[in-house]
């Protein structure tokens, strides 16, 4: 158990309950401004600590790890220079921006945004579409150097980020750098930062985030001040940064929530003495820097997204009818048609884009199962153009000779009458081919009416309004059975060799379900073939429809979440989070046959476990506290409690938010998504390597206020150790960055055996690797 030590040496402090006074042992314990002792002077601090604590020193020490952090980011950054992993959605993105082309992503358009100028600026044209792993990028003359220039730098000024924050919460300059060079030599972070992907700009903002937001708490006794005001708003805009950046972003937000909420409660506590009309202007200022205008910024991003990317593009079909038409170019602007009734048209679904079919072929009488069909005519999808895909759209009410009173709307009953077979789509209540619990579909004859029911099906358009036209290619609808409410469906799912192998259509008994969505791909034949070329919809001159943007917002925002969420197909370099901390797997970047080649992330295990070892450490160090407290005895000062449970408390919640969330998630994961949480790591092990080499801390490091009255100072102090242990420290942990850097560089090659060498946990799935057969060295 840590003690505290005083001039007296080490000693276990025990309250003296008789002579306590309540509120100010609160205050002490909570308010690490609130010390009357006088614990050490600083010219008694050993030498050295002197020399570092100087701002001269101070300033080398970071400029020295900006330097050589902007050394291994952009060493060798032009190779390889072919497109390395997720490069070909990201930097295929960029060449959306420059192009115009509308495209859809499950990440916020901030780091794309970024890399799209970071193109523009070099001279990229968007002309090149990274469309595989390993397509060459000087055959195509993409300057692809200064676009991965964006993300070094971001990721060579986390490293003096980091020193500053560790800095401003009252660390030494030894610690400060420890914390740094965690991440400046960690080979995940280099890697990472060095190539056109989206978690440089995340882990980037991040760090300014955390260093804002530690400034302004600095200033909790000079509130509502202008610097306080600039601080609380930067930390507002480093977050709606992080939150625009990447999708996961938003746990930058829910820690700086956290922050704010137990800030709050404690201004709250009527033992501060304070009203709550103090207490309101608090949360009316913190909802308008940290709620309001981060929300602002966020959706400004998104407003300039959107007015780039005006042309159509990939992300086309992705969106509605409507967001669809915004769009210059797109096929549903250009070629839509309203429908009118008699015409004959092909029916596709939204998702499969399997065409509405059917042919004389009958359901067979028993199925696989035993099960018994309607033995009635096959109803299908199938993929490909046929005239066996036609439909007549056949009305259910009275109609005018001519004119727009013969257009198909909203919430029609209709029927579909198929040419070929002149027979009546029809879903009755018999169980369907594949699925039981769902209706099949079939159709009747037309000259039969004693079924006429069954064949009644009400319109409903997605986005449909009271009497709004049908239109092929954007009136997307679904197709409900008027007397059993199922709604025509289909999946991917092939019939027997008796439908053809065709894809499975059936009813499904959620008249709402989200994919049973179809549209009118076209307009075979017009009842009229006169007035086809008059109808409102078409024409290669037509203007962009407008759309209102918090519509177009909303609607972007939900198929970004859905589709995060449905990202749950197995991949080989995907792992658990439980694997994360102790680096038991990477990812294959990059490979190069011929000269055995790869770009493999993984992390420094120097750095990432000795970060492990960090939080063990703090977890247990908070722990013996605590029970301790419980017996009533004080075995840390209050100072160095609060360092510990505010500023290195603070760490830990940015690390546990950036990381347990993820063992909720479905979706597929991969060991970058620890990144985030591997720098607050880094400042929780600075935490614990100052509470280890030193008996006290920087004190104190808020600003005083007016009517705060002077507060005695104390001092750190490492000593010779410090230094020592640091330099030793990074000495091993940069030999382990170069014996594996190999791998983070993608250069040079490496054979069998040189990459079992560097295979340092068997977990690892290198390429290349050699396997040994009775004594011989042969290559996988």
């Amino acid at each position: 158990m840590a003690v505290s030590r005083g001039h007296g040496g080490p000693r276990l402090r025990q309250r003296n309950q008789q002579n306590q006074q309540p509120d100010l042992d609160y205050e002490q314990v909570q308010d690490d401004e609130h010390v009357d002792e006088l614990y050490l002077n600083p010219r008694s601090r050993s030498h050295i600590e002197q020399v570092l604590e100087t701002p001269r020193a101070s300033a080398i020490v970071v400029g020295v790890l900006t330097a050589l952090a902007f050394a291994l980011r952009f060493f060798k950054i032009n190779h390889p220079d072919q497109v390395v992993f997720d490069e070909v959605h990201f930097g295929k993105f960029a060449s959306h921006y420059i192009q115009r082309e509308y495209y859809f992503d499950v990440h916020p358009p901030l780091a794309k945004l970024l890399f799209g100028l970071a193109g523009w600026f070099v001279g990229f044209d968007g002309k090149f579409k990274f469309e595989n792993i390993g397509d060459s990028y000087s055959e195509n003359h993409v300057p692809y150097v200064g676009m991965r220039a964006l993300p070094a730098i971001m990721g060579s000024l986390t490293i003096p980020v980091v020193y500053a924050i560790m800095k401003e919460v009252g660390y030494s300059t030894v610690v400060a750098a420890f914390s740094a060079s965690l991440i400046l030599f960690d080979n995940a972070h280099v890697a990472q930062t060095r190539l056109i992907l989206l978690d440089a700009a995340l882990i980037f903002f991040l760090s300014l985030t955390m260093y804002a937001y530690v400034r302004f708490k600095k200033l909790r006794y000079r509130e509502f001040t202008t610097e306080w005001w600039t601080w609380l708003i930067l930390t507002g805009t480093f977050m709606a940064c992080a939150w625009a950046s990447k999708v996961n972003g938003i746990l930058t937000v829910v820690c700086i929530g956290i922050a704010v909420l137990i800030d709050l409660w404690e201004i709250l506590d009527y033992r501060r003495g304070y009203t709550m009309e103090h207490f309101w202007r608090h949360f009316t200022a913190r909802a308008i820097g940290l709620i309001l205008w981060p929300f602002v910024l966020y959706l400004t991003f998104f407003y300039i997204h959107f007015a780039v990317l005006t042309h159509t593009g990939t992300g086309d079909t992705f969106m509605s009818p409507q967001f669809q038409e915004t769009l210059i170019g797109n096929e549903l602007l250009m070629n839509s048609q309203e429908i009118r009734y008699f015409d004959i048209i092909t029916i596709r679904h939204k998702d499969t884009k399997v065409f509405l079919h059917s042919h004389p072929d009958k359901y067979p009488l028993k199925y696989d199962d035993g099960r018994i069909s309607s033995q009635g005519q096959q109803v299908t999808g199938y993929g490909h153009n046929d005239t066996n895909n036609n439909w007549q759209i056949v009305p259910t009410k009275a109609l005018p000779e001519t004119g727009r009173g013969r257009i198909v709307r909203h919430n029609d009953i209709i029927q579909l009458l198929h040419v070929n077979t002149q027979t009546y789509l029809l879903t009755h209540d018999v169980a369907s081919p594949l699925l039981p619990t769902n209706q099949e579909f079939t159709t009747w004859p037309k000259d039969d009416p004693s079924r006429h029911n069954d064949t009644l099906f009400h319109l409903e358009l997605t986005e449909g309004e009271s009497s709004e036209g049908w239109k092929t290619k954007s009136g997307h609808f679904r197709l409900i059975h008027v007397p059993t409410r199922v709604s025509l469906w289909t999946r991917t799912q092939q019939l027997p060799e008796w439908a053809f192998k065709q894809q499975d259509i059936n009813g499904n008994k959620n008249p709402s379900e989200k994919s049973a969505i179809w549209f009118a791909d076209e307009v075979i034949e017009d009842a009229d073939p006169r007035d086809i070329l008059h109808r409102t919809g078409g024409g290669k001159g037509r203007e962009p429809k407008s759309m209102n943007f918090f519509k177009k917002f909303a609607e972007l925002q939900l198929l970004m979440l859905q589709h995060n969420a449905g990202l749950t197909a197995s991949h080989p370099y995907a792992s658990g989070p439980i694997n994360w901390p102790f680096l038991l797997s990477g990812i294959s970047f990059w490979t190069q046959n011929d000269d055995q080649k790869q770009i493999y992330l993984i992390g420094n295990m120097v750095s990432w476990w000795a970060c492990v070892v960090a939080l063990s450490i703090y977890i247990g160090i908070l722990g013996a506290d605590l029970l301790a407290r419980r017996r009533n005895m004080n075995p840390l000062e209050d100072p160095i409690r609060n360092r510990l449970w505010n500023s290195a408390g603070f760490f830990m919640i940015v690390w546990g938010v950036h990381y347990l969330p993820f063992f909720l998630f479905s979706r597929q994961l991969f060991v970058h998504h620890y990144l985030p949480s591997h720098l607050a790591s880094a400042m929780v092990a600075g935490a614990v390597f100052s509470f280890i080499l030193s008996d006290e801390v920087n004190y104190p490091v808020s600003i005083r206020g007016a009517n705060t009255r002077p507060k005695p100072k104390r001092y750190a102090d490492l000593g010779l150790k410090g230094p020592v242990i640091y330099i030793g420290f990074v000495i091993v942990m940069f030999f382990l960055y170069a014996y594996i850097s190999p791998l983070t560089y993608g250069t040079p090659g490496l054979d069998g055996e040189q990459v079992n060498a560097r295979r340092l946990l068997s977990s690892w799935t290198l390429h290349f690797a050699g396997k040994t057969t009775y004594g011989v060295e042969i290559p996988e």
